[in-house]
């Protein structure tokens, strides 16, 4: 299998009372398994598109075959993207420091003015899908959503650029806790983000 879900950094309850133990349980071992699976199942027939990382696929999806593309879309991006997500999940810091913090400033104008334009971009992603913090090409900061498993690494998003955080707001995320109240979800994100992660994401993606 060229693709694994790799363990979770931290135990399940370590998100209490923000993310539920019995969610993270059933979202990672479950939905981001079952992500992996198909992905491993969607090349299985193309050795050379398993010898490329999972996140090259989803950037540069015309170079997969047609046949495979709707699997490798939806199930690479929802591999590569919940990778991304349990990596800056996590307590410690409320607010970023150093350059994200300067870089944020400086987009946004301030901290908050940051969190509440993401926040409407989860809350208005219709259905399912993600809002994201990404760097574009030329370095600024930009917030984006994209539905599905789609991905703002893939040729076509609207807003491109590397992620550095993303929520899901599929509702197999937050429905045992939250059922339908999204935007109490969304509040309580902010109080697991592990902003150190997202500060090394942010200086991989300026390099």
């Amino acid at each position: 299998m060229p693709y694994i879900t790799k363990d979770l950094p931290y135990a399940y309850n370590a998100l209490e009372p923000y993310i539920d133990a019995k969610t993270m349980e059933i979202h990672h071992d479950k939905h981001h398994a079952a992500y992996t699976s198909k992905l491993n199942a969607a090349v299985e027939k193309y050795p050379d598109l398993a010898k490329r990382s999972a996140e090259d696929l989803i950037a540069n999806l015309s170079s997969v075959p047609q046949e495979a593309r709707a699997a490798v879309r939806n199930n690479g991006g929802g591999h590569v993207n919940h990778e991304i997500f349990w990596s800056v999940l996590g307590k410690g810091k409320s607010k970023p420091e150093g350059d994200l913090a300067k870089a944020i400033d400086k987009t946004f104008g301030s901290f908050e003015k940051f969190k509440e334009e993401f926040s409407n971009a989860a809350l208005t992603q219709f259905g399912s899908g993600w809002a994201w913090l990404i760097v574009k090409k030329d370095g600024t900061l930009a917030v984006t959503k994209t539905p599905n498993q789609d991905s703002p690494t893939a040729e076509d998003a609207a807003v491109q650029g590397a992620p550095i955080l993303n929520l899901d707001v599929w509702e197999h995320a937050y429905y045992l806790k939250y059922q339908n109240r999204r935007p109490e979800y969304i509040d309580a994100f902010w109080s697991v983000i592990n902003w150190d992660a997202v500060a090394k994401l942010y200086a991989a993606a300026k390099k």
